[in-house]
């Protein structure tokens, strides 16, 4: 089949977790023979940070590492027509330009035989869902949603069974365990400050119980403004960076363990939906720590998989057991593992949107309700 899929940018992970499930889908989908075209558009701003930080150096890893993928960079007067000539399959995603989702929806009303589908994989349904709204579907075939508690929303909406929970899934064809073990140190946190949404969480289940368990700690992020430097370096924080995702694998192997710690709205609004770097962590064999966090759909087995902490001072006994026991490590390590390579490939949710394509086809395009 032929597939179109435009992103925000599939060339920079700048602050754009996107990026990271979509490279591991795309290629599974070459891999497989599948003809496979990624439009991105120019000036997105994920890839003019990346350029501005870090110049043409910042996509080398990119570059080596995802050899198989490319994208093409339009315009905003590009002929979507054009680019859409022969697709069999087209998926939006939820960063696009409101213009362009609805221009590709119309051809899609007017008659063209592709399926198409919006990629949601982002918490504005609920924390603006104006702005989500305001992107005209009607001509969709169906919604791709991260997770089941964002699938109601666009339930509510009137989309039915027309919504599909996709899950994001780590790419293991690149994130995996290190081929020799070398000597583990510290702990590690990759994971970008943001706009202060986690600032009193990172600190609580992060921060100071590293500082109190004597673990060093060393943080890659972006989006680290001033303030937040300086309560880093209070607490004896080494802060990196940006660090290209495809290295990520590499940082994972040198570290004891990393934590999540999941922004508000994906604990209090999107229960049930974990970032894409739990995949890659647990897909490195790296043990994981994990703040407060209800994993509702039952992906993963809390306790066995990873360490759930319920408060500080349980944040600091994990951690503490982390440092001192290698037979809880191995554990974690190898059914965290386990979890990844039995469910939570790309190739898993590859295989699950061939499956609904096959079932769906190219239907009319549905009408979708206020």
């Amino acid at each position: 089949m032929r597939f179109a899929y435009f992103t925000h940018s599939l060339a920079s992970c700048w602050n754009h977790g996107n990026a990271h499930f979509l490279r591991g889908v795309l290629r599974e989908l070459i891999h497989r023979g599948h003809e496979v075209v990624a439009y991105e558009p120019k000036g997105a701003w994920s890839l003019d940070n990346l350029l501005r930080d870090h110049g043409e150096t910042g996509l080398e890893a990119y570059r080596s590492l995802y050899p198989e993928l490319t994208s093409v960079i339009f315009a905003p007067d590009a002929d979507l027509s054009e680019m859409v000539a022969g697709a069999d399959v087209v998926i939006v995603h939820e960063w696009n330009d409101p213009a362009l989702v609805a221009e590709i929806g119309r051809l899609r009303k007017q008659g063209a035989r592709f399926t198409l589908l919006f990629h949601d994989t982002h918490h504005r349904a609920v924390s603006e869902p104006d702005a989500i709204r305001r992107f005209d579907l009607s001509g969709y075939d169906g919604v791709l949603a991260f997770g089941e508690t964002l699938a109601d929303v666009y339930r509510r909406w009137g989309w039915g069974e027309r919504v599909h929970v996709w899950h994001e899934a780590a790419d293991t064809r690149l994130f995996r365990p290190p081929a020799e073990e070398v000597e583990r140190k510290g702990l590690v946190w990759i994971g970008n400050w943001g706009d202060n949404e986690r600032s009193v969480e990172l600190e609580t289940y992060l921060f100071r119980p590293a500082r109190t368990v004597g673990l060093p700690l060393e943080i890659y992020g972006v989006r680290y403004p001033e303030h937040a430097l300086e309560t880093l370096a209070r607490y004896g924080v080494t802060y990196r960076g940006w660090l290209p995702n495809a290295r990520a694998p590499e940082v994972f192997a040198r570290h004891l363990a990393t934590v999540h710690v999941p922004r508000r709205f994906y604990v209090n609004m999107l229960p049930g939906i974990p970032t894409i770097r739990v995949f890659e962590a647990l897909a490195c064999g790296i043990p994981l720590v994990s703040a407060p966090w209800i994993d509702s759909e039952g992906l993963f087995k809390p306790g066995t998989d990873y360490l759930v902490a319920r408060d500080e001072s349980e944040m600091e006994r994990h951690l503490t057991a982390i440092g001192n026991d290698p037979d809880l490590r191995r554990s974690l390590m190898e059914s965290g593992l386990a979890a990844i390579r039995d469910r939570h490939t790309c190739a898993h949710r590859v295989d699950q949107l061939l499956s609904l394509l096959k079932n769906d086809g190219a239907e009319a395009p549905m009408e979708m309700t206020a």
